[in-house]
């Protein structure tokens, strides 16, 4: 039996690129979307031509108040399309980036990526660990940003420490469970992320290449395929790990 991945935020970037690489494993994946339907179809299909099956649900991940709505959408997403009332993986990764000096940043930015990035992280977690199996897996995606610094990011990469910690209390708490929980920090990857900065900002690119030990930024490719490395059975005993993949950035 395949198992089924949910992952949040995954009509796009990260997420999708994590999406298709499980199917790709022989996985089936729920999706996330916040608001482009089409995106998210796109991914849907796609997942569907290799024989695997999916489905795309809407969330803000921001918004707490509407959690246990989507968990009875998840529900019924898991009995009408898998015959199941629980599902197997939970991937942490919706998000958004905001880039502000730290005198600059105001309380309503702060609270954006706190409701997206922590408090949404927290409280989806929690919602949902009722139809989590036993020896299920919780991934994280957090940010390189936790260990090496950019002025900018002090808020993101504020949410993103205050994930990797609550991933080592979610490890100890739910052991009992046998549910592994582990963080994945990518470095910067070229993607649409922060208005597509790192992609397309040359500049910006190459002064991250050179100071990557692998000599360039990371691609999607780089962090899907580990993504769903980490969710099978060969993992099963890595837990409560904070795991960078950037191809060696800022050492």
């Amino acid at each position: 039996m395949s198992t089924i991945s949910l992952i949040t935020g995954g009509s796009r970037g990260l997420g999708r690129n994590a999406a298709i690489h499980i199917a790709r494993n022989g996985g089936d994946v729920v999706i996330t979307y916040r608001s482009k339907t089409e995106e998210a179809e796109a991914v849907v299909a796609e997942i569907q031509a290799m024989g695997q099956k999916t489905v795309a649900l809407q969330l803000d991940a921001g918004k707490t108040e509407t959690f246990a709505a989507f968990r009875e959408q998840l529900k019924t997403a898991l009995q009408e399309t898998w015959n199941r009332d629980s599902f197997d993986h939970l991937v942490n990764n919706a998000g958004h980036g905001m880039t502000a000096p730290f005198a600059q940043t105001t309380e309503e930015q702060f609270d954006t990526l706190m409701n997206v990035h922590f408090k949404g992280v927290y409280f989806l977690t929690q919602s949902l660990l009722p139809i989590l199996v036993d020896g299920g897996r919780i991934l994280n995606v957090s940010s390189g940003l936790t260990r090496f610094s950019f002025p900018g990011y002090s808020a993101y990469a504020a949410m993103k420490g205050a994930v990797e910690v609550l991933t080592r209390y979610l490890a100890k708490e739910l052991g009992s469970r046998g549910i592994t929980v582990n963080t994945v920090a990518p470095g910067a990857i070229e993607t649409d992320f922060n208005g597509g900065a790192v992609r397309d900002t040359d500049d910006l690119n190459q002064k991250i290449a050179e100071i990557t030990a692998l000599g360039r930024v990371g691609v999607p490719d780089d962090i899907g395929p580990m993504i769903a490395s980490l969710l099978t059975p060969d993992n099963r005993w890595v837990n409560a790990q904070r795991i960078e993949v950037s191809g060696g950035q800022a050492i």
